[in-house]
């Protein structure tokens, strides 16, 4: 089961920090909507 996950780490490494961004980017979109009403 180690070295399943060990390949596909390996393999999806590079789309990796992709999907980090897009998580963010997520989260502070979530953030941002929930602050806005309190703005106006």
């Amino acid at each position: 089961m180690v070295t399943q996950f060990k390949s596909a780490l390996r393999n999806s490494q590079s789309t990796l920090l992709q999907d980090a961004v897009g998580a963010a980017s997520l989260v502070v979109m979530l953030v941002v909507g929930l602050h806005l009403p309190g703005l106006i």
